[in-house]
């Protein structure tokens, strides 16, 4: 299917005053490129990574900085490894409170093993990574996955991570990992025994700690967001987000994307409840304490992979996948602070296969945008200039 890129768009709606363009810039990934994921540096720079095809059906890890105008070079994080190429389970890297750069990501044994493993790496200069060691205590071949990081303190990160210790067919748990900057882990604790097996985790931090939205799960199968905050050194119990009721016997590989700017937060996400697929998202001022009422965001049938930032105003910048006939499209919408939800905008048009995970970033004065392609085979990005 070919992939259709709007150029140029406006976005003009009440509340907002002001016209975003699409420009389309090229990155430094190339053919066969997968899984983009954008971070920010600790001088406050866009930092895209992504897989690329090594050899023996292997992969590489790579990453690029954007400096003003201009793409630094590729460096690799992690060459000819197992990744587990499924847009869900997106490679990532972070910036700590040092400088120092924290990679994760998950590998299979092979295609015919369903166990997964998660691997971090950390590099001081962005060159040189340590050798990668294991994210968790156990070792035995089950799902230890589904990965969410933050800087969480002193020279130190916090992974969010699901364990399916005894295999798919029962209860997978939330857990977390601290890593220090010396690639070590020094901590690992359960969160939740229970969760939705197959749905990302998304963790953020706020002034008052961290934020940790995933995708519960109760005996009689109803899989809603819940959040849970550290503040104080200890965990908040658990508590739905929004109760949309989604009773499913199966897994939707479809969960929240969560953005903060001090105490503000947004967070993101689909629901199949009452057989109408949507995405919404809700807002909160108290870091993750109490939310409003979800605003809609899609406007037809959501397949959801929701990636949300957050504005220079409060508000957020939403993305989202939506059927359109026989294809899938990649759209966008602005929701104000105050829940007025803008004019919805197309940036793409493909399968939904190769469109993947659409990921957004915001830093500065710049808003980022990147996604798969069919037709080029490779990762494509876009700004939105303001």
């Amino acid at each position: 299917m070919t992939t259709k890129l709007v150029l140029l768009f406006a976005v003009t709606a009440v509340g907002f005053g002001q016209t975003i363009a699409v420009e389309t810039i090229a990155n430094p990934s190339p053919a066969g490129s997968l899984q983009p994921h954008w971070a920010t540096t600790r001088d406050g720079g866009a930092l895209l990574s992504w897989i690329e095809p090594a050899k023996d059906d292997a992969y590489t890890l790579k990453y690029a900085i954007r400096r003003g105008s201009q793409w630094l070079e590729a460096r690799t994080i992690a060459a000819n490894r197992r990744f587990f190429r499924h847009p869900a389970e997106s490679p990532a890297v972070i910036s700590l409170s040092d400088g120092t750069l924290l990679a994760h990501w998950v590998e299979n044994p092979s295609e015919e093993s369903e166990a997964e493993f998660t691997h971090v790496s950390v590099s001081k200069d962005g060159v040189r990574w340590t050798p990668p060691v294991l994210a968790h205590k156990d070792r035995s071949q089950v799902q230890h996955g589904l990965v969410s990081a933050v800087a969480s303190g002193d020279r130190e990160a916090s992974l969010m991570w699901l364990e399916a210790l005894h295999g798919e067919d029962e209860p997978t748990a939330l857990k977390r990992t601290v890593v220090n900057a010396e690639g070590k882990v020094v901590k690992e604790e359960q969160l939740d025994p229970d969760v939705c097996g197959c749905c990302p985790t998304a963790i953020v931090k706020t002034t008052r700690g961290l934020l940790v939205a995933y995708r519960s799960h109760t005996p009689q199968d109803i899989r809603d967001i819940a959040v849970t905050r550290f503040e104080n050194g200890r965990w908040s119990p658990s508590k739905i987000l929004n109760p949309d009721k989604w009773k499913l016997n199966a897994c939707p590989t479809n969960a929240a994307a969560v953005g903060a700017q001090g105490d503000r937060v947004a967070i993101a996400w689909y629901t199949g409840a009452q057989n109408s697929p949507k995405t919404q998202v809700a807002f909160s001022g108290d870091g993750g304490s109490t939310f409003s009422k979800p605003v809609l965001v899609s406007t037809g049938h959501s397949f959801g992979y929701a990636s949300l930032v957050l504005d220079d105003k409060g508000g957020a910048l939403v993305s989202w996948l939506e059927q359109s006939g026989e294809t899938t499209r990649i759209l966008v919408r602005q929701i104000t602070a105050d829940g007025v939800a803008g004019p919805v905008k197309q940036i793409a048009e493909g399968s939904k296969q190769s469109l993947g995970y659409p990921r957004l970033w915001h830093g500065g004065s710049e808003t980022w945008i990147a996604w798969g392609n069919s037709s080029t085979a490779k990762i494509q990005s876009a700004r939105l200039v303001k």
